[in-house]
């Protein structure tokens, strides 16, 4: 299989130096930024380039993995290709690859992903759509590859999803970062949250999040959330954010 990679960022690494690893050949790594294009290239033996005209056209796989907002341009430069074009993005709907390539769809992998931390990607769900039902199969086939977790999801469907995730993923880790500022200005290290942090995160692997929740809220313990409160006076939106979650699990669990 050959492959065009558009794109450099996170979720374009981690795909192309998989299916390098896999056997596929990527011939080309597009991106506006050479640098990245020359990085990511010379990891999988490709092709670095930067102007469209230079796309190979006669590749048997597209895949665009760039800025939400910019996937309807690239699409239209696209036009024309042999194989099939896919997108990445959890966000945006499979409607914006309309006509492109000799078929079209969505290769959504849910998950975080940075350049510098190695994922094992036969654990992460693939959300996959398609223009039609032949290019579904070719697609599905291509996601096995990858994961043991493949799953036609609609691009409505998506949507929610890759809202659900930014909850679970987005929102978590800047509350990590908010703990972490106020142990540093405690003069105390966020090392010591973090085997609570693992514990909570194993929990949910077997039961229900709601099943699982414990702190202050849930018990209605209006004395302590009163003391925390006064704690974060000096911080007016931590407050904010304190009592808003705080008052949300009250309302799912009360």
């Amino acid at each position: 299989m050959n492959i065009v990679c558009i794109g450099s960022g996170n979720v374009a690494t981690h795909l192309a130096i998989a299916f390098k690893a896999m056997g596929a050949e990527i011939l080309q790594v597009w991106s506006q930024d050479s640098k990245n294009a020359e990085i990511l290239a010379a990891l999988t033996k490709a092709k670095p380039v930067m102007h469209w005209e230079d796309i190979d056209r006669s590749a048997d796989l597209y895949i665009i993995a760039v800025k939400d907002d910019a996937i309807p341009a690239v699409a239209l430069h696209l036009k024309g290709v042999k194989g099939i074009l896919v997108h990445t993005s959890g966000a945006t709907s499979i409607s914006v690859l309309e006509g492109a390539g000799s078929g079209y769809g969505v290769l959504y992998p849910l998950q975080t992903f940075s350049k510098t931390k190695a994922v094992d990607l036969t654990n992460v769900p693939f959300c996959i759509e398609a223009d039609r039902p032949g290019t579904l199969e070719k697609i599905s086939a291509i996601a096995h590859l990858l994961s043991r977790q493949v799953a036609e999801v609609s691009s409505d469907q998506r949507k929610i999803l890759h809202l659900a995730a930014v909850f679970a993923c987005n929102f978590t880790n800047h509350l990590y970062q908010l703990s972490s500022l106020l142990l540093e200005q405690h003069h105390l290290k966020f090392d010591l949250l973090k085997p609570l942090i693992t514990e909570t995160a194993q929990k949910i692997q077997n039961a229900v999040p709601a099943e699982v929740q414990t702190g202050p809220a849930v018990r209605d313990d209006q004395e302590t959330m009163k003391k925390h409160l006064q704690l974060l006076q000096g911080s007016p939106e931590l407050q904010q954010i304190y009592e808003l979650l705080s008052n949300s699990i009250k309302k799912t669990h009360l």
